[in-house]
């Protein structure tokens, strides 16, 4: 007579039974995902193809590497320059100043916290453009801040806030700093406090308790803020465009003349290429770097 251990035993599935249960479980979220997988694959992946053959023609249609050839004029060059640099000083100074915010945001309670978030969240309810131009009222020679230091005896005439790399960087962080603060404020919310209060318990002092448990624990957060920003700066147009005063020239707008001035689709072609594989080199170097797992937060 089998005892009842043996006849649960019998009945309950065996491991090769669990591991086809997983495996069609597992096809059949693919083929549920499947039409959107592929629609967003052609969304993605038909335009870029497009773009990266017609890098390759001449304007008569023949295949050349001509505009290629063309990116080796050192115009380019100090344009690719500028765009990299401008990039990573807006990250650099988003992380400086997005990170404390965030910090404080977590920290603060009731209607303080709600101010702070929504200081954040109001620029998107406010056009892109306008915001700009809104910057440039305020950097201009005789803009509201130029007066304010003349006026203050700060200095004895107004400063070259617009126009140059100055303004259009402090015009590019205002525009970024959402896009740092919000993964990071994400990823300090769901951390455990316990482990901040562990850290004290075993001796830890506040500081050290900050920089070796909490600062890591958020890196996820950081290094999600850090490619948003850095990735979106590499695109920008309109914010550069207008306070750069066509003295600051970025990748972008290097595309966009070579479309709207000499109508050539090669060369924009040839020049957004370019920028996609340094962009995703670096993304790829970041992750290569840093590790995947803390890039997604996975552990």
């Amino acid at each position: 007579m089998s005892s009842p251990a043996g006849a649960a035993g019998a009945g309950a599935p065996n491991v090769a039974e669990l591991a086809a249960r997983g495996r069609a479980e597992k096809l059949r979220i693919f083929l549920l995902s499947l039409p959107g997988v592929l629609i967003i694959g052609v969304i993605i992946f038909v335009p870029v193809a497009w773009l990266f053959g017609l890098s390759f023609l001449e304007m008569g249609g023949g295949l050349s590497l001509v505009h290629y050839e063309r990116l080796m004029h050192p115009s380019y060059y100090l344009t690719f320059q500028t765009t990299f640099e401008l990039s990573f000083l807006v990250t650099a100074i988003c992380v400086l100043l997005g990170y404390p915010y965030a910090y404080v945001m977590v920290q603060a309670t009731g209607i303080w916290r709600s101010l702070l978030l929504v200081a954040v969240l109001f620029p998107f309810w406010t056009s892109l453009l306008v915001r700009t131009y809104a910057w440039l009222v305020l950097l201009q020679r005789r803009g509201l801040i130029n007066n304010w230091l003349v006026g203050s005896g700060i200095v004895d005439e107004p400063i070259r806030l617009v126009h140059n790399f100055t303004g259009t960087a402090i015009g590019m962080v205002h525009i970024m700093m959402p896009f740092m603060v919000l993964p990071l404020y994400a990823s300090m919310r769901s951390m455990d406090r316990n482990l901040l209060l562990a850290a004290s318990n075993l001796g830890a002092s506040p500081a050290k308790a900050f920089w070796q448990v909490f600062v890591p624990l958020t890196l996820p957060g950081l290094f999600a803020g850090v490619i948003l920003v850095f990735v979106l700066c590499l695109g920008f147009y309109v914010t550069p465009a207008v306070l750069g005063g066509g003295r600051v020239m970025m990748w972008s707008m290097q595309i966009e003349r070579s479309i709207a001035v000499y109508a050539d689709w090669g060369a924009a072609s040839a020049l957004g290429v370019i920028l996609l594989v340094v962009t995703l080199a670096i993304l790829a170097a970041m992750t290569r770097i840093f590790g995947m797992q803390q890039l997604t937060g996975n552990r």
